[in-house]
């Protein structure tokens, strides 16, 4: 966290009130309507990272302007404005009240800093997959996808390798996604022609990474590829098993016919 920096802690509230059920406001303003807005703000902000100096703001609005304010470099409440000199005043006088705001550094700034801390520090690695599919139906082009699933927090780079040389002619990129349990989603595709003997990777680098993730696709071992071997494979051997079968019945029926005896024979 930089300097001045606000950790992101919301504590907005917000009330809507009738001006009668404001403390200590009855007389000296007259709210310009029916109902008014009260806001109470709290803010930590870190002028050194967590390790610096903490400084605790509680900041009460009327309308849209402030008017009273506790500080915790002061250690007391500042009126901001006339409206807020009453409160200042006597808020300023309680020693427990004083006490329990001057304490707010420690219980509500240092608390949620480790809880957000613990949030954003988290890191989930992504799971990444190459898919193959025709760009066009009658065409050569090969449409090669690589997705990056399953990892926090967001920014991913995507490198296309062909032959382990860079691709950068032909890619494409989608827009990352947030899946519904906070992790992200990204994809990058490449339009190629592949030839056997071709080796396609897709590396993909993040945060949560010490080294990129590799993936490698080759034409022969595609799906579309193998299922192609396997149903020529079969093909050859159910064809040599019928033959096999046929010839042996073939042979068998020539045993069994008669012979004729030889012409011009006289038994």
């Amino acid at each position: 966290m930089g300097p001045g920096r606000i950790l992101p802690v919301p504590l907005l509230l917000m009330v809507l009130l009738g001006p009668s059920l404001v403390h200590g406001m009855e007389g000296r303003f007259q709210p310009p309507a029916a109902q008014f807005l009260h806001q109470s703000k709290a803010e930590c902000r870190f002028a050194n990272g967590t390790h610096g100096e903490v400084r605790y703001l509680y900041r009460l609005i009327y309308g849209r302007r402030e008017f009273v304010r506790f500080d915790s470099r002061r250690g007391t409440f500042e009126a901001v404005t006339e409206l807020g000199r009453p409160e200042a005043d006597a808020w300023n006088s309680r020693k427990d009240i004083l006490d329990y705001k001057r304490g707010a550094v420690e219980r509500f700034c240092h608390h949620n800093c480790q809880a957000w801390e613990g949030i954003l520090t988290t890191k989930a690695q992504p799971t990444v997959k190459i898919s193959f599919t025709k760009a066009e139906t009658l065409s050569h082009h090969s449409l090669l996808i690589c997705t990056a699933t399953g990892y926090y927090p967001s920014e991913i780079n995507f490198k296309w390798l062909k032959n382990g040389q860079e691709q950068t002619e032909e890619v494409g990129y989608s827009e990352e996604f947030q899946n519904g349990d906070w992790t992200f989603m990204n994809q990058v595709m490449l339009q190629t022609v592949p030839e056997r003997g071709d080796v396609y990777a897709c590396q993909v680098e993040h945060s949560s990474l010490t080294e990129p993730i590799t993936v490698q696709w080759e034409p022969r071992r595609s799906d579309s590829a193998k299922s192609k071997v396997w149903t020529g494979v079969v093909g050859a051997v159910l064809g040599a098993v019928f033959v096999a079968v046929g010839l042996s019945l073939y042979l068998k029926k020539r045993k069994a016919l008669p012979t004729a005896p030889a012409a011009g024979l006289i038994s």
